[in-house]
């Protein structure tokens, strides 16, 4: 490293510190020429992350503009902020660790929707119906007669739900006859 103040090319690191939760690295070093002191940061140069939109228009990663959406879904949820966040953290790592710098929006939703469904239904439910557009009343209650299916019991505990969806030509699986236990 030069030196800044004689431009001495030999310089000496006496003390190294990891800083910012050990993304960058600040030393301290001394010149062997004119004895003087100055210190160096190495920062990890990180590639910004770009959103291809499904218009084909590219425009930055917006951390907050990702949390907000996901925060209208869960509004008066029993989900936490941390798990709101480590779901846009889990999209930011997705695409880094996969050497990423450009994302389809359409991949961040599903991905958004996915760990949404694993945390809380109802805001997977209302996610999906602004992130699909849903056009009409019909293909709400297809995406929800095929999120029911995939529930282990293939209908959930809501006995309701066969009652609701039947009007619209979701037919509850066919059920197995208890066996009586005398």
């Amino acid at each position: 490293m030069k030196c800044p103040f004689c431009g001495n090319d030999d310089t000496k690191v006496i003390d190294t510190r990891s800083m910012e939760e050990n993304t960058s690295i600040r030393r301290r070093r001394l010149c062997e020429k004119c004895q003087k002191r100055f210190t160096t940061y190495e920062r990890m140069e990180i590639v910004p992350l770009v959103v291809k939109k499904s218009n084909d228009i590219i425009e930055g990663f917006d951390r907050g503009k990702l949390l907000k959406g996901i925060m209208l879904s869960c509004n008066k949820r029993p989900v936490s902020m941390e798990q709101m966040e480590s779901i846009v953290d889990f999209i930011e790592n997705y695409a880094f660790t996969n050497g990423k710098s450009e994302i389809e929006s359409k991949e961040i939703g599903n991905l958004v929707m996915k760990r949404l469904k694993e945390i809380d239904e109802v805001a997977y439910v209302r996610f999906a119906s602004v992130y699909r557009k849903f056009k009409d009343i019909d293909s709400f209650m297809a995406e929800l007669a095929t999120m029911l299916k995939e529930r282990d019991d293939g209908w959930g505990k809501l006995g309701f739900v066969k009652t609701f969806l039947r009007p619209w030509g979701f037919a509850p699986p066919p059920h197995k006859p208890l066996k009586r236990l005398d």
